[in-house]
């Protein structure tokens, strides 16, 4: 799948890559010679588990140098109105009666137990492009769905401060 990043989440993966390539790949290699070095490795926990960690952190290289070229650069086009990428939106949930508020992020920036939906996520898609007052339903599979009325836009002056999800 091809994920919808910001310019802001491309340099906060970079940053990580080049992290993860510069300080911690020397860090795990020197811990994996360091419990080398205390014997037989047949029964060496600490070698087993450093390395398990080396090969972790180079796992996640990987994926986030994959997901970088295969992503799909967005930028938020909503009016002031309306609502847009990185925005807070209030709304009203009619069948549970409650106000809930989420902002709206990329898929690889999503939290849902944060408050954070993605624009890939069925109440993401829903709500981009409408305004306050809007009755909006979201359609969650093709049996079931249920109508929101946006409360309140937020709109967010920065992307900034938020962490990509790490796997």
């Amino acid at each position: 799948m091809r994920e919808k990043l910001t310019k802001s989440d491309v340099q906060k993966i970079e940053a990580e890559i080049e992290h993860r390539k510069l300080v911690e790949r020397k860090e795990l290699i020197e811990a994996v010679k360091e419990a080398r070095s205390h014997g037989d490795l047949s029964e060496n926990f600490e070698y087993h588990a450093a390395k398990k960690e080396k090969n972790r952190n180079e796992s996640r290289i990987r994926y986030l140098e994959r997901m970088l070229k295969t992503a799909i650069i967005v930028e938020d086009h909503s009016k002031a109105d309306e609502v847009g990428l990185n925005n807070t939106v209030e709304i009203y949930c009619e069948d549970d009666e409650e106000v809930e508020t989420y902002r709206i992020v990329t898929s690889v920036r999503g939290s849902s137990l944060n408050g954070l939906v993605s624009i890939e996520s069925p109440i993401g898609k829903a709500l981009l492009g409408h305004k306050e007052g809007d009755r909006v339903y979201v359609k969650v599979n093709d049996d079931y769905g249920y109508y929101v009325v946006i409360r309140k836009v937020i709109k967010t002056a920065s992307e900034d401060g938020d962490q990509i999800r790490s796997y």
